[in-house]
C-alpha cells in the first residue's frame, strides 16, 4: 500500500505540473488584460473626456474569470484561507486524515454544484450584456468552467494523500451525511435551532480541521439547504456570483499587483530609509519607523504578509544589530499589523463598502484618525521596552533631505490614492490603476529597478490571492442569504438591540465577537458573513456606520494577530524568520495597548466621524 502510495504521488505531481502551466498562464493574461481594460477606460474619462461605456462591462466579465481561475490557481498552491493551528498540533496520523478532509470536503461542494453552474450559465445564453450585446453565458460560463478545473485538482490533490487516511474520512463523510438524511424530521422540528447543527458544529468542525474557509462556507451552505428546505441550488450558485462580481471588487487584484510592485521596484524600501534617516537615532525609533511604514505601505497590497515583507527585511538586521530581542522584534511586527487595519485603501474597507453599502470614500476618510491612535498607543509601549538598546547615529540634515528626495515620489502614492477616492476625483478601481501606472513609471525612470523576471510570478501571485478572497465572498454571500432568508437575521437583530446598554452596549458585544471572528475567520470572510446581519442594527441603535466599521476592523485585527490562533501572528514569525514560541510572551503587551486604543476609538466617535 505504501509504494501504491508513492507512486500515485508521483503521477500526481506530474499531472498537476501540467495541469498548473494550462491554467497559469491564461490566468497571468487576464490579470494584464483587466489592467488595460481599466486602464483604458481611466484614459478614456480623464484624458479625452469621452469614457468608452463598454469597458465596465467587459471588466465585469473579464473579472468572473479572473476569479474562478484565481481560485484554482489558490487550490494548486495551497494558498486558500484556512485554520492550520489546531492541525499543525496533530501527530502525523492524524494530520493526514485532516489532509484527506481538506481535499474532499471541497471536492463534494464543487460536485453537487457542478451540474447547477452549468444550468445557470445555461439560463444566461439568452440574456444579453447591455452595451458590448454579447450572450451573458460569456461570463457565467466562467463558473462551471472554474469548477472543472478545480475538481481536476482535488482530484490530483487526492492521489498525494494515503488511501487508508482517504478510506476513513470518505466513511466519516458518509455517516454525516445518512445521520443528517435521518434526523431531518428532528431538524424541521426544532426551527433555526438547526441553524446550530449545520453553522456552528458543522461548520466550526470543518473549519478548525484545516478545511479551506470558503469551501466550508458553501459546503455548510449547501447542507442545510438540501436537508431541511426544498430551495434549489442554483440560487447559491447566483448567490456565489452576485458575491463575486460587485464593481468595487474589481479593486482586489489591482490593489494586490500594486502592492507587489511597490515592494519590487524599491518604493517600499525607499520609504523606510527615509524614515530611519528621521527617527533612527532616538530610543525606540526603529520601532517608530516600523510603525510609521507600516502605517504608510499598509492596505494597498491586499494583504498584511505583502505590507510585513515589505518592512521587516529592511529593519530587522538593523534592529537586531541594536540588542532587539527577535521576539520584540516579531511581537511589534505583528502589532503593527492588526493597528493598519483601517488604513486606506485597505481591502477590508472596500469589502466593508461592497457588502454593507457603506460608503468607500467615508470608510477610506474615517480610517485614518482609528489607525494612528493605535500606532500611538503602540509606540508608548515600544519606547518602554526599547531600554537599553543602542541608540543609532543621528543622521545629518543633507542626508535626511537625500533621503527625502529619494522617498518622495514612494512617499506620494498612498496620499495619492487616498485623496483621489475621498474628494471623489475617481472610484478606488480606478485609482489603483492609476497608482500600478505611477509604480511601474518609478521603477523604470526613478528607482531603475523593475526586475522583468518577476512580473509573470507577480501576476499568478496577484491572482491567487484575489481567487482566495474571492470565492470566500461568493461562498459567505450564499451563507449570509441563506441566514437571512430562516429569518435568523431578524431574531439576532431583536435579540441585540436588545441588549443592556443601547448602543453601547451592542459595540461592546461587537467588539468581543469580533475578536473572536477574527482570530478564527480572518478579517475579509467574517466581514462578508456578518457585516450584513449587524450593520443594520447599528444604524438602528444610533451608531454611525463608519465609526462601526472602524471598531469592528480594528477588533478583528486584534483577533488575527492574537496567539494561539491568529494566523497573523504566524504569518508575522515565517516573515521575521522568528520561532512563535519566541515572541508568544513579549506580544501581549502590545496588544493589550491595542485594546485601550480600540476602546478609545470605540468611546470616541468623532475620531472614526470627525472629518466626514
Amino acid at each position: 500500500m505504501h509504494h501504491a502510495d508513492e507512486a500515485a504521488a508521483g503521477l500526481s505531481g506530474r499531472l498537476a505540473a501540467i495541469l498548473r502551466h494550462v491554467v497559469e498562464i491564461p490566468t497571468a493574461m487576464l490579470v494584464i488584460v483587466e489592467i488595460a481594460v481599466l486602464l483604458a477606460g481611466v484614459v478614456s474619462r480623464f484624458v479625452f473626456r469621452h469614457p468608452f461605456v463598454w469597458s465596465d462591462e467587459l471588466a465585469s466579465i473579464l473579472f468572473l474569470w479572473l476569479a474562478m481561475f484565481g481560485a484554482v490557481v489558490a487550490l494548486q498552491r495551497g494558498q486558500h484561507m484556512r485554520l492550520t493551528a489546531v492541525v499543525g498540533g496533530m501527530n502525523r496520523a492524524w494530520r493526514g486524515r485532516a489532509q484527506a478532509l481538506a481535499v474532499l470536503v471541497p471536492m463534494m461542494f464543487l460536485l453537487v454544484l457542478l451540474p447547477q453552474a452549468w444550468e445557470y450559465a445555461a439560463d444566461e445564453l439568452y440574456i444579453e450584456t447591455p452595451s458590448l450585446g454579447l450572450s451573458n453565458i460569456v461570463r457565467a460560463a466562467a463558473l462551471p468552467v472554474g469548477f472543472v478545473l478545480m475538481l481536476a485538482e482535488c482530484a490530483l490533490l487526492l492521489l498525494r494523500v494515503r488511501r487508508v487516511h482517504l478510506v476513513q474520512v470518505a466513511l466519516v463523510l458518509l455517516l454525516i451525511a445518512v445521520g443528517l438524511h435521518v434526523a431531518v424530521p428532528v431538524l424541521k422540528s426544532i426551527g433555526n435551532w438547526n441553524l446550530v447543527v449545520f453553522f456552528v458544529v458543522l461548520l466550526a468542525a470543518g473549519v478548525l480541521l484545516g478545511v479551506p474557509i470558503g469551501f466550508a462556507f458553501g459546503t455548510a451552505t449547501v447542507l442545510f439547504l438540501t436537508t431541511v428546505t426544498r430551495v434549489p441550488l442554483t440560487l447559491v450558485v447566483s448567490r456565489m456570483d452576485e458575491g463575486m462580481s460587485g464593481l468595487i471588487l474589481l479593486a482586489v487584484p489591482l490593489f494586490v499587483f500594486l502592492g507587489l510592485l511597490i515592494e519590487m521596484t524599491g518604493m517600499a524600501r525607499a520609504m523606510v530609509a527615509f524614515l530611519a534617516g528621521m527617527l533612527g537615532h532616538v530610543r525606540g525609533g526603529l520601532y517608530y519607523v516600523l510603525l510609521g511604514a507600516m502605517y504608510l505601505v499598509s492596505g494597498i497590497s491586499g494583504s498584511k504578509a505583502a505590507d510585513m515583507a515589505a518592512v521587516a527585511p529592511v529593519l530587522f538586521p538593523e534592529m537586531k544589530k541594536r540588542g532587539a530581542h527577535e521576539g520584540e522584534l516579531v511581537a511589534i511586527l505583528a502589532a503593527s499589523g492588526a493597528m493598519s487595519e483601517t488604513i486606506p485603501p485597505s481591502l477590508v474597507l472596500i469589502t466593508i463598502g461592497s457588502v454593507t453599502g457603506v460608503s468607500i470614500a467615508a470608510l477610506f476618510t474615517g480610517g485614518l484618525l482609528p489607525g494612528l491612535v493605535l500606532a500611538l498607543v503602540l509606540a508608548a509601549v515600544a519606547w518602554r521596552r526599547s531600554r537599553g538598546e543602542a541608540l543609532g547615529e543621528r543622521a545629518g540634515g543633507r542626508m535626511i533631505l537625500r533621503a527625502l528626495v529619494v522617498a518622495l515620489p514612494s512617499l506620494l502614492l498612498p496620499f495619492v490614492i487616498r485623496s483621489a477616492v475621498v474628494e471623489g476625483v475617481a472610484t478606488a478601481t480606478e485609482v489603483s490603476t492609476i497608482g500600478i501606472v505611477y509604480a511601474v513609471l518609478c521603477g523604470l525612470l526613478i528607482y531603475r529597478q523593475f526586475d522583468w523576471r518577476r512580473l509573470y510570478p507577480m501576476l499568478v501571485e496577484t491572482a491567487a490571492l484575489s481567487g482566495a478572497i474571492l470565492i470566500i465572498i461568493g461562498t459567505a454571500t450564499g451563507m449570509a442569504w441563506s441566514l437571512t432568508q430562516s429569518g435568523f437575521s431578524r431574531q439576532l437583530a431583536a435579540s441585540m438591540a436588545s441588549v443592556p446598554g443601547g448602543g453601547l452596549g451592542f459595540m461592546l458585544i461587537s467588539i468581543v465577537a469580533f475578536v473572536v471572528l477574527g482570530s478564527v475567520l480572518e478579517g475579509i470572510p467574517a466581514i462578508v458573513l456578518f457585516g450584513p446581519l449587524l450593520f443594520p442594527i447599528a444604524r438602528a441603535v444610533g451608531i454611525h456606520e463608519v465609526h462601526y466599521a472602524m471598531v469592528v476592523i480594528l477588533a478583528m485585527g486584534i483577533g488575527l494577530f492574537a496567539p494561539p490562533l491568529g494566523v497573523g501572528y504566524y504569518s508575522a514569525c515565517a516573515i521575521g524568520r522568528v520561532n512563535p514560541d519566541v515572541g508568544m510572551r513579549r506580544i501581549w503587551p502590545y496588544l493589550f495597548a491595542l485594546l485601550i486604543g480600540l476602546v478609545v476609538v470605540a468611546l470616541i466617535p468623532w475620531l472614526s466621524t470627525g472629518f466626514l
